[in-house]
């Protein structure tokens, strides 16, 4: 696994963000897009249609991303993490403090976001904070149940592909150095 400063041995081209819900995975994929040059797709506009029921075509519009030569998206939704692995160039695994960053960050989303009715994919909204007391699907509640999967998912991964780079960023001021340090350079790199 790659720390924070350490260079990437190619330009990637095809590249997911790994991390709990709330750790920041959008925000940086979307990141990582603008410097590679590379669509930003967003897994959960992907997968939630109208009324958070899951969208027929999910797998299918997987395949197809992961069938174009660049793109960047979240590595979430156990139906299709094996696809988008097989697929990628970069893993990036957003590794950090759960109770310090990642709870108080998506508590902080989930409430803004319901407090402004914010639309989410497909015209959902966020349902109400108290949800987290009864709704075992709630955000925050998953976010908390999920909190170390990412700890077992990443290195089986790297043990099944280990011709793949991970990136394993451990807290936020790590993340901006990635992002101006060695994903800089290696997205000035001729591909």
């Amino acid at each position: 696994m790659l720390r924070h400063d350490e260079p990437l041995p190619a330009r990637p081209r095809r590249i997911l963000v790994a991390g709990v819900s709330g750790s920041g995975k959008t925000t940086l994929a979307a990141r990582i897009a603008r410097a590679v040059d590379a669509p930003h797709t967003e897994i959960d506009a992907l997968f939630h249609g109208p009324g958070w029921v899951p969208r027929p075509s999910f797998t299918a519009d997987v395949a197809d991303l992961v069938g174009t030569p660049a793109w960047t998206t979240e590595w979430q939704y156990g139906a299709v993490r094996e696809t988008l692995a097989d697929h990628a160039d970069l893993l990036v695994w957003l590794d950090l403090p759960f109770w310090t960053v990642t709870f108080p960050r998506v508590v902080r989303r989930t409430a803004r976001r319901r407090r402004h009715r914010e639309q989410l994919w497909n015209g959902n909204v966020e349902p109400p904070l108290h949800g987290v007391l009864h709704d075992r699907d709630h955000i925050v509640r998953w976010a908390v149940a999920t909190r170390g999967a990412y700890r077992e998912r990443v290195p089986d991964l790297a043990d099944r592909r280990p011709d793949l780079p991970v990136v394993r960023l451990r807290s936020p001021a790590e993340v901006t150095s990635w992002v101006a340090g060695p994903l800089r350079d290696a997205a000035g790199r001729a591909g």
